[in-house]
């Protein structure tokens, strides 16, 4: 018996029977605070204070003005999504209201319920401590999931639905138990509700299976029962999409045609991706692959590594095809590759790089982090990514000003909105009455409908995406204030049309700088004319 367990049990002796209790209590407690999952949950609320904080910055993104307005007019689908993301963002409105802190705080919650999944992966694929806390540690710090989870958006719920699908295709894996695929059917169907790719996983998934020894599910009910109750809870927006003539299919096809995207080479698509995951997650990601297709503890997984490969593979080679579009998989990524890692580094003499690659990706994390949400005011963000000479490469084709895309679109709504207050107020009132807002994109429109009524402004009209479907109210068109559409186009419909502002924020996109016009006398009404301008892009 080792000298310092009999000198320890002999201090024991002692010791006072409560010392001992306290001593005994501690050890356990203290082991509880520093274990795997304990770690996982301070990086998740890490990771949801980090939002909270940046919620208040800048303004709305024009997309989530879109959603709040779509929470307006719930329907079983719309053109650009399916409706899951307008019932929350209608259920976050009426408990806590339409400030920013407000309608982001469910994207917020889904980040650092992502963290808590990929950890709980981590735990189910063998990982230990460090397992889980890098990968915790890897989804953190990975500026694709800062960025979506800063705004109320379907991105900012996929990573979370994915990671719930393969954590209970892990546990089926596991245990056998046919069963759990009712849960697998219960969250891809709730996820179809909210975006529709999910199928890309559930393709890789199923290819996955079809690749390795767990074709053998296929005989068996379970998986067919779980399949068929992620179809019923699709079936409304299945029936919505019938109904209006699949105007998703539409929409692709006119970004296709439009080039509204960047095109990328695969190397770009490629270094992109490595961008938005965190470069220093790269060998993580890698050693997932490796973890899923070599190791021989990872092998039974393999599935879930078909599956990624799949999704890579649909996502680069597809028309309409974004390198975030990949990120919901990174979790399931970064858990086998903590696996792998915590392996590698336990091994002798380089168990200091446990700590180093840590430290590096929360160097790396630090650094990104303010390209990714906004951490910084504008003015320090533009002389922050000036010194780095860097900024996050554009995903479409627009012309942009000193800020990018995701930041610029935050600006400039509620100034439009006073600037076209001043012009419809200053007619007379029975005009007023008669007079129509109409806006060339759903961004305008909704800012519109949120900031308008504390100006005195009706709701808006536009032709773009869902807001086609709510048609041009009563409006005959005989007087119509324009947003965002140019003169040429206008000429065609109305015989009198009057420059009556200007519309432009230093920082916002420069296709939101533009003239609004004052037409009158149109060439058809209104009504007859909706149909020729649905804009669809």
């Amino acid at each position: 018996m080792r000298i310092d367990t009999v000198l320890g049990e002999e201090a024991e002796a002692h010791a006072k029977p409560q010392e001992v209790t306290e001593t005994r209590a501690v050890a356990p407690l203290w082991a509880r605070l520093t274990a795997g999952p304990a770690i996982v949950l301070y990086i998740a609320l890490a990771k949801l204070a980090i939002h909270l904080y940046a919620a208040r910055f800048y303004g709305y993104f024009g997309d989530e003005l879109y959603f709040m307005a779509c929470s307006r007019h719930l329907a079983w689908g719309y053109v650009d999504q399916p409706p899951l993301i307008a019932v929350l963002v209608r259920i976050e409105r009426l408990l806590f209201g339409d400030s920013l802190q407000s309608i982001r705080f469910f994207a917020a919650l889904a980040g650092a319920g992502t963290v808590l999944l990929a950890g709980w992966i981590a735990r189910e694929l063998g990982g230990k401590r460090f397992a889980q806390a890098l990968t915790a540690l890897a989804v953190l710090v990975a500026g694709v999931c800062l960025a979506m989870n800063h705004y109320i958006s379907m991105n900012a719920f996929e990573p979370l639905a994915w990671a719930g699908c393969a954590l209970v295709l892990i546990r089926i894996i596991k245990t056998g138990n046919q069963k759990l695929w009712l849960w697998f059917g219960l969250i891809a169907g709730v996820a179809l509700e909210n975006k529709y790719g999910i199928v890309f996983f559930a393709t890789g998934v199923v290819l996955g299976m079809l690749l390795t020894n767990h074709r053998s599910m296929f005989l068996k009910p379970c998986i067919w029962l779980g399949g068929l109750l992620a179809f019923v809870i699709f079936l409304p927006n299945l029936i919505w999409n019938i109904q209006h003539h699949f105007p998703f299919f539409e929409l692709l096809a006119n970004i296709r045609h439009n080039g509204r995207n960047v095109p990328l080479t695969h190397l770009q698509f490629l270094g992109q991706l490595a961008l938005h995951m965190n470069p220093v997650s790269v060998p993580l990601v890698l050693a997932g692959l490796w973890f899923y297709f070599a190791h021989p503890q990872g092998k039974q997984f393999r599935v879930l590594g078909w599956a990624s490969l799949v999704l890579l593979a649909v996502i680069m080679f597809s028309a309409n095809g974004r390198p975030y579009y990949v990120a919901p998989a990174y979790p399931i990524l970064f858990a086998a590759g903590g696996v792998a890692m915590e392996a590698w580094f336990s091994r002798r003499g380089l168990q200091w790089l446990k700590p180093a690659y840590v430290s590096l990706l929360l160097i790396a994390g630090a650094i990104g982090a303010p390209m990714a949400v906004p951490l910084l005011s504008p003015e320090t963000y533009i002389r922050y990514s000036q010194r780095l000479h860097f900024a996050p490469p554009p995903i479409e084709t627009e012309k942009l000003g000193p800020l990018p895309q995701f930041f610029a679109d935050m600006f400039g709504w509620e100034e439009m909105t006073v600037e076209a207050a001043r012009i419809y107020n200053a007619l007379p009132p029975e005009v007023r009455v008669k007079t129509a807002i109409l806006a060339g994109t759903y961004g305008q429109a909704a800012s519109i409908d949120l900031f308008g009524p504390k100006y005195g402004l009706p709701p808006s009209i536009s032709p773009h995406q869902s807001y086609f479907f709510w048609g041009p109210r009563d409006y005959t068109g005989e007087n119509v204030i324009v947003l965002g559409i140019d003169r040429k186009e206008l000429e065609r419909f109305f015989n009198s049309i009057e420059p009556a502002g200007e519309v432009g924020h230093p920082y916002a996109m420069p296709n939101e700088y533009f003239t609004i016009y004052y037409c009158r006398q149109p060439k058809i009404s209104l009504r007859q004319l909706w149909p020729t301008i649905k804009n669809w892009s």
